[in-house]
């Protein structure tokens, strides 16, 4: 059973405190993670992001891109941390905060050395039970690139509902015009996804 939260106040919504797991760790994104993220990317990695990515493939740039993604309203973003070496090797984020409406969006970006590893499902479990069972959250829903093969793989792993596609939704830096599928999940269907993430996690430790 969920607890029955209460819908914390707006400024507790914006907060970037540090959630541990397991495997990993989630602290506020800064430039300090920049370095990391340089050495462990490709140009997949950054290929689909929805607002681009860094300029070009030098820690300077990461710095900037991370700037940018701090300076943009309603979203907080975190970086992932190996526990024990500390290594960032991704990005997880509230993309976009409602707190009237009482959601949240999150978007991921993972380093090929994070992926299909405990990495993904953790950091989504943390960031999940931080809106649902802490800022009172009704719903937490995620947009993909129709392209994007392995996110789309993800979230039917997660057991997030399709609610459907926004065609050409969203013009990237490129010029194309990605269409965006939206998953989302409710207040009273996270117990059964929680477990679900639980049961992946205790596989892949």
């Amino acid at each position: 059973m969920i607890p029955d939260v209460a819908l914390a106040p707006e400024p507790e919504w914006f907060q970037t405190p540090t959630l541990r797991g397991q495997h990993i760790f989630l602290e506020g994104l800064t430039g300090a993670h920049a370095a990391d993220l340089c050495a462990g990317a490709n140009e997949e990695t950054v290929r689909l992001l929805a607002r681009g990515g860094p300029s070009n493939a030098t820690p300077d740039a990461w710095a900037e891109y991370i700037a940018r993604l701090n300076a943009l309203p309603h979203r907080i973003n975190f970086a992932v941390r190996l526990t024990g070496s500390g290594v960032t090797v991704g990005r997880i984020s509230y993309s976009e905060m409602k707190w009237a409406d009482r959601w949240t969006e999150i978007g991921t970006m993972l380093l090929p050395a994070a992926q299909g590893r405990a990495v993904n499902p953790e950091a989504k479990l943390l960031l999940m039970v931080r809106a649902f069972e802490v800022l009172g959250a009704n719903r937490v829903h995620f947009k993909v690139d129709s392209r994007n093969t392995r996110s789309l793989r993800a979230m039917h792993k997660l057991g997030a509902a399709q609610e459907g596609t926004l065609r050409q939704y969203q013009v990237l830096p490129d010029g194309f015009a990605r269409d965006s599928v939206v998953f989302s999940v409710l207040r009273d269907e996270w117990p059964a996804v929680k477990a679900g993430l639980q049961a992946r996690l205790t596989s892949l430790s």
